[in-house]
């Protein structure tokens, strides 16, 4: 059964989510006597954004530790992004990923040119995303793009000169979310930054195909700079071989231990994390996942286990995990917005707007 840390006399749909545990995790732990190294951030300044094979771990842990720091002081009154523009151009639908990134922008004071679906481009006359990109240098200092073509981020880069943040492309990558991911990792287990006992190193379980589900394609990727915290690694899914080669040659260079099955119950009991995406985008429609790769009150987490999941869910999470300890997929998605906001101020480098107290 799903372990609870709450008043076994209210039920669980009764609690509000917002007081668990799982929500209001204190990014103050990613900071504690470990000041923010602007110099490793700046290496992000006037870059685009592709994929997570561009950043290393102490890259992540900075960014990181930016976004803990964002969340946990109020800068808007500086402005961090007065004067600049983003384009979030959404040629595939989205709502937590392209709301989470103006809101970033919002809040520090930037402004927002909005693309929300492809319809009211020049796309839907034919136009090129090279061309598009050519205009977007005219426009903007940034650009979010999320397509539902795996290669439309090469596409676009062929004419674009301003840094491009890549918000999802097809069945390629999703690299801002995973550092969402990890983020909200990092503020329940700190010690991650560090070196773990090998008796403390945490077995991960992964739900879903990463060859065909870009958030949990580079989700991995990402898991992979953390290797040496990483006892093992569980893939749940439907397919024979849910890597493809790329992928299964970046796992077996990382030495972490891999077992494949199709069915969560196989592994669910010893799993510390459990990453889960029921969709995949596959050509030009959306595939879910079935009840083998359910969780819900009869799952028999581990007491001090923890669930991610992207969103959109479908039936796969019960909302009956909403108000457990087990939720950090509540802190992930709330978490985005700081993580996005730490990206386009090293971007954009305007680190000279955050009060040097506040940073130093």
């Amino acid at each position: 059964m799903v372990s609870d840390k709450f008043n076994p006399d209210q039920s669980i749909l009764d609690q509000d989510p917002l007081e668990t545990e799982g929500l209001n995790l204190d990014p103050q732990g990613l900071l504690d006597k470990d000041p923010i190294n602007l110099e490793v951030l700046k290496k992000l300044t006037g870059q685009s954004v592709l994929s997570v094979d561009q950043f290393d771990k102490e890259l992540v842990l900075e960014v990181c530790k930016f976004a803990a720091l964002l969340e946990s002081k109020e800068i808007a009154q500086s402005h961090p992004l007065d004067g600049k523009i983003i384009i979030t151009a959404f040629f595939e639908a989205s709502t937590r990923t392209r709301l989470s990134f103006e809101s970033a922008v919002l809040r520090l004071d930037g402004k927002i040119i909005s693309i929300p679906e492809g319809k009211s481009t020049g796309q839907a006359k034919g136009e090129s995303l090279p061309d598009i990109g050519e205009m977007f240098n005219a426009y903007a200092d940034c650009v979010v793009m999320r397509h539902t073509d795996t290669d439309a981020v090469d596409e676009i880069m062929r004419n674009l000169r301003i840094p491009l943040i890549n918000a999802g492309n097809g069945t390629g990558e999703h690299p801002t979310q995973s550092l969402a991911d990890w983020f909200a990792i990092l503020k329940w287990k700190p010690k991650l930054k560090g070196q773990l006992k090998p008796e403390n190193r945490i077995h991960l379980g992964i739900l879903g195909t990463p060859g065909s589900m870009r958030a949990v394609n580079s989700f991995l990727r990402m898991s992979l700079l953390f290797k040496d915290n990483i006892k093992k690694i569980s893939l749940i899914s439907e397919m024979a071989d849910p890597l493809g080669e790329e992928l299964t040659q970046k796992v077996k260079e990382s030495g972490i231990e891999v077992f494949i099955s199709n069915d969560i119950n196989d592994v669910v009991s010893d799993l510390d994390i459990i990453y889960m995406n029921s969709i995949a985008f596959l050509g030009d429609s959306y595939k879910s996942l079935d009840s083998r790769f359910k969780l819900d009150e009869n799952t028999k987490l581990k007491e001090d286990a923890v669930v991610l999941h992207p969103l959109a869910r479908l039936d796969e999470l019960d909302p009956m995990l909403d108000g457990t300890h087990h939720n950090l997929y509540f802190t992930q998605a709330h978490g985005a917005v700081f993580v996005r906001q730490a990206l386009f101020i090293s971007i954009l480098n305007r680190f000279d707007k955050i009060p040097k107290e506040e940073i130093e």
